[in-house]
């Protein structure tokens, strides 16, 4: 059986300020991408057509295509075979923006996994335990934990309720 390869996709942007972006990769985590560092890292050169997208105005033209951010306003063509050129969008590869990102801090998901964390450990369960009884994997747990994963209300619930036996109240101010 072969094994599977993860391959980091872009599932959804955040927010754009200025050239840095927010984003959510197919592992559930919302990175950051400061596009200043990408362009560096790539060696992205003034003659360039992408050299545009160092203005905010132009950056904020992305969509995500392929699961990857993409900007079809950077006017990039490839040639074909028959010797026509065609216009394609300017992308750079999810890999490369992931190895260029960081994660998202969270002072909602940070209190969260503060809870869970004090709760579990108070309740006297490892990362397993609590994983096995709310119906999660350790990782997952541990992810949460450590501000790496979002998590949906449904999972949370999930969690405090059945794997550490509390009763769970939202509060919106």
């Amino acid at each position: 059986m072969r094994k599977a390869i993860k391959i980091p996709r872009i599932l959804k942007i955040n927010w754009i300020k200025g050239i840095t972006i927010s984003v959510v990769f197919n592992n559930g985590e919302s990175r950051i991408i400061d596009f200043q560092k990408v362009f560096k890292g790539i060696e992205l050169q003034k003659e360039s057509p992408a050299w545009k997208l160092n203005n905010p105005k132009e950056f904020e033209k992305v969509s995500i295509d392929n699961n990857t951010l993409s900007w079809t306003n950077v006017n990039q063509y490839i040639k074909k075979i028959d010797g026509s050129k065609k216009k394609v969008p300017f992308e750079i590869g999810a890999d490369v923006l992931l190895k260029y990102s960081t994660a998202e801090k969270s002072e909602l998901m940070l209190e969260i996994g503060k809870l869970i964390k004090e709760s579990r450990l108070k309740s006297g369960l490892t990362q397993q335990e609590l994983a096995i009884k709310s119906g999660t994997t350790r990782t997952y747990i541990s992810r949460i934990e450590n501000e790496r994963s979002d998590i949906e209300l449904g999972t949370l619930k999930k969690i405090i309720e059945t794997g550490l036996g509390k009763k769970m109240d939202i509060l919106i101010k």
